[in-house]
């Protein structure tokens, strides 16, 4: 039988560990550090931005704030922070991973690998991490996070923390590396 929310909540109440990331080359933080306690669940999940299509700040958006677009697809990027280039790849159209339309299924592949070789063409881009989460806003997108080559601690899961710890990319670098991306995808 599944573990149900609230038994999960109960066997980590006062039970929580710490993994060993200070030991990893990729953790960013120096010092202790202890888990925060778990919040019991909520009586629901929390909705998502622009559920169901009602006030979806992505679908509005037009296509002169993206970085490229296409017949079907869009890419735009989030605020400049410590990585060399991010980019959200998503569909014109309102959906969510479980409602993608039929004929957007054969296409989604390809774009991911597209995209992908748009953000590694950016020099010194070392790998691409693409990563979907799904907790912020119902409109489906991938994140593409182009970490920087040759920094052994920028690596794995821990990238997009390292954006958030590295200070940002110069402005002028920022927009030459998502100019680059665009330009590979055209």
């Amino acid at each position: 039988m599944a573990e149900t929310p609230e038994q999960l909540w109960e066997r980590a109440r006062g039970s929580l560990r710490m993994p060993p990331v200070h030991e990893w080359r990729s953790w960013p933080f120096e010092g202790d550090l202890r888990p925060r306690e778990l919040e019991p669940p909520g009586e629901r999940e929390r909705p998502r931005a622009g559920e169901g299509g009602v006030d979806c700040s992505r679908c509005g958006q037009p296509d002169e704030i993206y970085l490229w677009t296409n017949e079907r697809w869009r890419l735009t990027a989030p605020p400049r922070n410590g990585l060399p280039v991010v980019v959200l790849l998503e569909p014109r159209v309102h959906c969510d991973f479980g409602s993608i339309p039929e004929e957007l299924v054969p296409e989604i592949g390809p774009m991911l690998v597209r995209v992908e070789a748009a953000v590694r063409a950016v020099l010194h881009v070392g790998r691409v991490h693409v990563c979907r989460w799904g907790d912020g806003s119902e409109h489906l997108h991938w994140w593409f996070m182009g970490r920087p080559e040759r920094l052994p601690q920028v690596i794995g899961t821990l990238a997009a923390i390292w954006d958030d710890v590295l200070p940002p990319t110069p402005e002028d670098v920022w927009e030459e590396n998502l100019a680059t991306v665009a330009a590979t995808l055209r």
